[in-house]
Order: C-alpha cells, then structure tokens, then sequence
C-alpha cells in the first residue's frame, strides 16, 4: 500500500550554481546511460505535427548535467520529426532548486539545446516527483539521473553514521528500505500516469552490487570522521551531528523489480531493460597521471560539498549563518583524509528503460 500522505523532506542543493560546479563525478557517470536515451529517442512514438513533442528532465538540479543527453535525444527526434515541430523540455525539481542557476545554464551554456534548435522550449516545475506533476499521456520521453536515489524523507535519525548504508542498525536500515521502495513505486505509478502510451522512461541512479555493496566507503568514512572530530571540538554539537542524515538509498536489481514481481508490468510500465554497471572513477584517473594527493582529496570533498553538505547542514541550529564555517572546515577536513590515503571509489549505477504500454 503506497503512503501518499508521507512528509516531504527535500534534498537540499548548494545554490548560486554550486552544484554545476561540483558534480564532474555525476557527469562522468552519463555515458552508459546515453545510448539507451537516443535508443529511446529513435523508437518512442511521436504525436502528430501540429502536436508538442514533450521531454521530461525528472529532478533537473541546476540543469548542466542535463544538457549533453537532452541533446542527444533531441538530435535523433529531429531525424524523426523534421525541424519545425515543437519540443517542449520541462525540467523538474523541487521548489527549494536554484532554478535561477537552471535557466542561466539553458541560456548562456554553450552545450545547451536552446542555442541550436529554434522549435526548442525550455520549462520548469518546481515539485516532487514522487507525486503526479504533469498532465496524465503528456509526456513523449522522460529522463532521470541521479535524482530518484533522494528519499521523499529520511524516515528516521541514522544513529551510528550520517549514510544509511555505513549504519549498523537493522532497525534504521529496515526503515530506510520501507521508505525507499515506497518511494521507488510512487515514481513509478506517476510517470505511469505521464508517459503516453507507448512513451519511454531512461533512469540512471545509484545501485547495490550484487554483494550489496552501496561503494564510496572511502568517501564516507573520511566525511563521518571529520563531522565526529568537528562534534568532539564544539564545532558542531552532538544532537546537530545526530540529526544529520543523507537521506539517498542505492537500489538493487530486486528492489527494482520488486513492483513487477507478481505481473510483468507496474502502473503501465515495462522494465524494458536494467542494467548495474561500475561507473569509471574520473577523479582517480587524474590522480593516477598527476600522483597529487591533495588533489584527489579536493575534488572527492567538492563532490560532497555540490550534493550532500547543504542537506547536512539543515540539522545545524542558527543554519543559515552557520554555513560558511561548517562547509570549509567539513571540506577542509575530507580533503586531508582523503589525500592521506588516496584509493579508487566503487561507484554502482543501474541504468534502465521502462516502457508505457496501452493507457494506465
């Protein structure tokens, strides 16, 4: 029974375009996801002429890592549609996104779609996804990377780590995997709704291996350990410290099917294909040519700061005028752990394909 009444806890962002500059890790994952995107592209069925082609870019952000597959997908619906039919690109996200950031990278970046297509429009929502929040048989094509691994909410405090995965509790663990599957199937059962019949949906998020293991271990111990030593010096206190959460939840390939486990379709939809793939460590790869440790650090520590310290930092008291010390000195802290020890990352990713099939 999906829990349509949950409180909403919002995956903060860093603003003022932080996040664009902080998420070379998110981008460099893209590329196994890429060809299923214009394979979707090349076989979705399209609405008449005098009809708008629609894309949905589910949980958006500030719009850079989006830019290169909208493209993509974009190019192949042109050898389809000719050049004068419309394509409206909604990007998605929840209100507290900078969409400022967003629309100022669909204007000025010079990948961006509006800068080659003249029937190209460009639009945003600022909801949940985990709810309906386009008309029902609107939308042609959808996308979604590194969006639906964020919780709707974290469903209670991790009391042994700020990461599900790292925490030694079977009760929270058991609770945050309730929330998540809930979570997986109210995406699920709104782009049901969405999708035209015969419409196409390409995800990429985080994945457990087949061993379960959710990867970043190195990562995530040098970010508790710095936010232990920042409680242990008064920097942070250490109720602040308990109420920080990431509320993110790797999936498995069961707990992706899980909702097609009793029919061989969900709310409409068809796994057309899933795939758990490890994504290539960039950050690691320079580290090999440069050997500088400091370095490797640095980046691992901005990757933090562009996706999960905002969100920590909302268990702070008096946040606001508390952020500035808490982000240098979290950053500055992860860094140092990180270059005393460099090491590559495991990063699990799943990519799939899920098809509408007749009206839901």
């Amino acid at each position: 029974m999906v829990d349509d009444t949950a409180p909403i806890t919002p995956a903060a962002m860093e603003g003022h375009g932080g996040y664009n500059r902080r998420s070379q890790v998110q981008a460099g994952g893209l590329s196994p996801a890429l060809p299923l995107f214009e394979q979707a592209a090349r076989t979705v069925p399209l609405p008449t002429q005098s009809q708008s082609i629609t894309i949905a870019d589910y949980g958006s952000s500030q719009g850079q890592n989006s830019l290169i597959p909208l493209s993509l997908a974009i190019a192949r619906l042109r050898e389809r549609a000719g050049h004068d039919q419309a394509i409206s690109i909604v990007h998605t996200d929840l209100p507290e996104n900078d969409f400022s950031a967003l629309f100022h990278t669909l204007n000025a970046d010079p990948n961006s779609y509006l800068r080659c297509d003249r029937a190209a429009f460009a639009m945003a929502v600022g909801r949940s996804f985990y709810e309906q929040i386009l008309p029902s048989n609107t939308v042609t094509l959808g996308w979604s990377s590194w969006a639906v691994q964020w919780l709707s909410r974290a469903p209670t405090p991790i009391p042994d780590h700020v990461q599900v995965a790292c925490s030694q509790d079977p009760g929270t663990r058991i609770a945050f995997a309730r929330q998540s599957a809930q979570d997986w199937e109210n995406f699920l059962l709104a782009r049901g709704r969405e999708l035209i019949s015969g419409g196409r949906l390409v995800v990429l998020t985080m994945a457990l291996k087949g061993n379960g293991d959710f990867g970043y271990k190195r990562l995530l111990e040098a970010m508790y350990g710095t936010l232990v030593e920042m409680a242990d010096r008064g920097v942070i206190q250490q109720e602040e410290l308990h109420r920080m959460t990431i509320p993110t939840m790797a999936r498995s390939r069961e707990d992706l099917l899980a909702p097609f486990a009793a029919e061989s379709h969900f709310a409409g939809l068809r796994m057309q294909e899933l795939e758990i793939f490890q994504a290539d460590d960039h950050i690691w790869l320079d580290y090999e040519r440069h050997r500088d440790g400091h370095e490797f650090g640095r980046q691992w520590a901005a990757f933090s700061r562009g996706s999960v310290f905002p969100t920590m930092a909302e268990a702070l008291d008096e946040a606001g005028a508390r952020y500035d010390k808490f982000f240098a000195l979290l950053e500055e802290g992860m860094i140092d752990k990180l270059a005393s020890k460099p090491e590559p990352m495991v990063i699990p990713l799943v990519r799939l394909l899920l098809v509408k099939d007749g009206e839901c």
